[in-house]
């Protein structure tokens, strides 16, 4: 079994198990729609319910994810966003917040590009996870390791085709969290059945006693609360960027409202999650 190291994700769901009650991970895209507005967000996503955050790195070929968050991350690279912003958004957030967890997900390149260890230098003591959706445990010399060594856990991700005889690899040196990928596809699509969820996440337990956080497809507070009964936390990120996408212009800026709206939905959707408790 892996033994957590003392992360800022460690002692959120060391925290959650104490609430009796799972956590709502919220995702949006680092620059989207511009910086100060995603800062602004990032900024006040824990007071509206957000227990973990991840921020989506944006990259010009995000080939994991459906055509929302693609569009996010256009959007955000065409308002200058770079992985250096994106750090500088987290270090701005730790100006206020030093507790609430910080993950940034993505794909290697924009890391690979910057150097992994000046990379890894800047994020220590900022970010506290990270997810690669395209570094697989056999590769995690490149990045997996090193972060381990710089403080950070690397978060791995698991799937419907993730078998028995690959789980064991797959949690070998994964740390903070298990997220498990509940469809076989992109974001932002169809959820899975949660009897096929729940069963899943069963068979993750028995080879790991990390959390496991579920996403892909959850979208609305009832759907987080079904996700709630079954897992440590529940993932939303293709529902909040709909509601951000809903509150552009049509050269894709900002209209009034726009973090109160995204903000509002962070809110309804962690009532979901807090509906149930786990102690019962």
């Amino acid at each position: 079994m892996n033994k957590q190291p003392e992360t800022r994700i460690a002692r959120k769901f060391t925290r959650l198990r104490q609430e009796g009650r799972a956590g709502l991970v919220t995702f949006l895209t680092a620059g989207d729609p511009d910086f100060a507005t995603a800062s602004d967000i990032m900024q006040r996503l824990p007071g509206a319910g957000a227990d973990l955050i991840e921020i989506g790195m944006p990259f010009s070929d995000p080939m994991a994810d459906g055509p929302a968050i693609q569009a996010s991350s256009l959007r955000a690279l065409t308002a200058g966003m770079t992985l250096a912003r994106t750090l500088d958004m987290v270090r701005a957030f730790r100006k206020t917040d030093n507790h609430t967890p910080v993950i940034l997900m993505g794909y290697y390149n924009p890391i690979y590009i910057y150097g992994v260890d000046r990379f890894l230098g800047d994020a220590a003591g900022l970010v506290d996870g990270l997810i690669m959706v395209d570094l697989p445990p056999e590769e995690e010399s490149e990045l997996c390791l090193p972060a381990l060594q710089a403080g950070i856990n690397f978060i791995y991700l698991t799937a419907p085709t993730t078998d028995d005889a690959r789980l064991p690899r797959v949690v070998e040196h994964a740390s903070g969290f298990i997220y498990y990928v509940s469809i076989a596809g992109i974001t932002g699509t169809a959820a899975a059945a949660i009897g096929d969820v729940d069963a899943q996440i069963q068979r993750i337990r028995r080879h790991t006693d990390l959390p496991v956080a579920v996403g892909f497809g959850i979208r609305t507070p009832e759907h987080a609360a079904n996700i709630a009964r079954i897992a440590d936390a529940a993932v939303v990120g293709s529902a909040l960027i709909d509601v951000l996408k809903e509150n552009l212009d049509e050269n894709n800026q900002a209209l009034p409202g726009l973090a109160d709206n995204v903000l509002s939905l962070v809110t309804e959707l962690a009532k979901g999650v807090r509906s149930v408790d786990k102690t019962a």
